[in-house]
């Protein structure tokens, strides 16, 4: 049975949780989906167990500092075990094609040259398209554009190893157009920037994201069985869980999940 493993769940500007990523683990390996936006993805996978020397794919879905930037520590950390010889196989970074030359650029201002030299062959960039297909860790993964209105974005959807489906939307609200990687899901991971009753505080739609109420919707409407929710706001804790099970059960009535940093469910 796969794993989903949280390593953050907030949005760019908090500082008492971490932003938004997490791993799917599948025996002794992790499918990463972002790093957050610094060094203490790091401290983060120490918490909870999980070697470097077991990522061997990550994912990166778009360019903003909360997603992007913890992806050098991750270069730097695994490429330092590989020049150590600490490290086996090679580190699979994929994202969409504009992507690539960004990640490339951030290591090289700020990584060692030696570290640079591993690109291309022990660390892969490896640029995927919409509606591509791979095979990662066994699971059919196949990507797709979110159709953001700010920066490019993509999300996945994961076959898992019952033949079910695992979503990742990314951080802005579903777009119509992703139907057909949506709709089917067994699990949906959707944005929830805050409360519905806290829109005017927090202006989530002036960010092009969702409200709670918003998310629970849209997955009753297309029959999701399980909605995870996180990308949000961090004043409302330690009460962000009640709060927020409390307004989604409201308009959803699937299995609603709410997790903390450095959760890990069973899927």
């Amino acid at each position: 049975m796969e794993k989903l493993y949280v390593f953050g769940t907030g949005h760019a500007a908090v500082t008492r949780c971490y932003n938004t990523c997490f791993a799917i683990r599948d025996g002794e390996e992790y499918f990463m989906t972002d790093a957050g936006g610094g060094n203490r993805i790091l401290a983060i996978l120490d918490d909870m167990n999980v070697p470097l020397d077991g990522i061997h794919h990550i994912f990166v879905t778009h360019e903003h500092t909360d997603h992007i930037l913890g992806i050098v520590w991750m270069v730097r950390m695994i490429g330092s075990r590989i020049l150590a010889g600490k490290y086996s196989g090679d580190l699979h970074i994929y994202c969409h094609m504009e992507l690539t030359e960004t990640i490339r650029t951030l290591c090289s201002l700020t990584l060692q040259a030696s570290l640079i030299k591993l690109f291309d062959s022990r660390i892969r960039l490896t640029p995927v398209s919409d509606g591509e297909s791979l095979e990662i860790l066994g699971h059919e993964v196949t990507f797709f554009n979110i159709h953001s209105s700010k920066a490019k974005q993509f999300g996945y959807t994961m076959v898992l190893s019952d033949g079910s489906r695992l979503t990742c939307a990314g951080d802005e609200p579903y777009n119509p157009l992703c139907r057909p990687y949506v709709e089917g899901s067994r699990y949906l991971l959707h944005e929830a920037f805050c409360l519905y009753g806290e829109r005017e505080r927090y202006r989530p739609y002036e960010k092009h994201h969702s409200t709670v109420k918003d998310a629970c919707q849209l997955a009753q409407d297309l029959n999701i069985p399980n909605l995870i929710l996180w990308h949000t706001e961090e004043d409302s804790q330690p009460r962000r869980q009640e709060l927020y099970l409390a307004e989604g059960r409201q308009y959803y009535n699937g299995n609603l999940i709410v997790p903390e940093d450095e959760t890990v469910l069973d899927l």
